[in-house]
């Protein structure tokens, strides 16, 4: 599905990210990874490494032009060119109301998940053009569809992230690029399991009980885990997308329904 695409992936950790670049290596890419952390990365290089696939894993601050820079140099001397590009770098502000999210932290947020993003893709852009073609996909939030309390701070980021998509979407289609964006809600994997622990704790209940609470809101029943996600993302970025931009896709097993 992926044959003969360079895809740079942002913000792989423990969760979304290292499934996105096990599953884009085994579909055909060649991975360039940033975070800024390289403990994930390195396994991630192994594994996919161990399946005959290609991955590299670069140190990378998004806040950073000089690490941007080195990023992009990277995937380009290794591998040609860019064509593909996750957005997926994180960063929360903890959770409080709006009005009582620290300002030092919202602005964190914001430089991470917009002003990150918007870097490393004024970074990528060129190459696309060059290649004639590139799919950008954004990685988005179900809170900002479905508000929860807690979430404001980082809702008011990923939402800006969500105007700048369709933005980029119609500037950029001229030169054969796409940009859409992938809105996640419940993802099974280390930050939920974190979740489900200390709920249950704190509740006096099984950690069981507290899943089937959060699975029982959508109709497939369950918390969808971060590979199956990944497929959703790995669809955008592929030609079999090739018709799409613009574009929000919701991955959360129907817990939220557009009308």
């Amino acid at each position: 599905m992926l044959s003969d695409e360079v895809v740079v992936i942002t913000g792989v950790g423990p969760g979304l990210g290292s499934k996105l670049a096990v599953r884009a290596a085994a579909e055909g890419a060649k991975v360039v990874m940033a975070a800024r952390s390289t403990e994930v990365m390195a396994q991630v290089e192994k594994d996919v490494a161990a399946e005959g696939g290609q991955a590299v894993a670069v140190t990378c601050d998004v806040r950073r032009p000089e690490d941007i820079e080195r990023l992009v140099a990277t995937a380009v001397d290794r591998f040609g060119t860019i064509t593909g590009l996750v957005n997926s770098a994180y960063a929360h502000p903890g959770f409080y109301d709006l009005l009582d999210t620290p300002e030092k932290q919202m602005r964190r947020s914001m430089d991470i998940i917009l002003f990150g993003t918007l870097g490393v893709t004024r970074a990528v852009v060129p190459h696309m053009k060059a290649a004639g073609r590139g799919s950008i996909v954004n990685i988005g939030t179900m809170t900002t569809r479905k508000p929860m309390r807690g979430e404001g701070g980082y809702a008011v980021a990923k939402a800006a992230l969500t105007s700048a998509t369709q933005f980029l979407a119609l500037e950029l289609g001229e030169h054969g690029i796409r940009a859409n964006q992938a809105i996640m809600g419940w993802l099974d994997g280390p930050g939920v399991r974190f979740y489900l622990k200390f709920t249950a704790e704190q509740r006096g209940v099984t950690e069981q009980e507290v899943y089937d609470e959060i699975a029982a809101r959508n109709p497939l029943g369950r918390i969808p885990t971060d590979e199956a996600c990944a497929g959703a993302v790995l669809f955008l970025l592929s030609r079999l997308a090739s018709e799409v931009t613009g574009a929000t896709l919701d991955v959360n097993g129907g817990e939220y329904m557009p009308s």
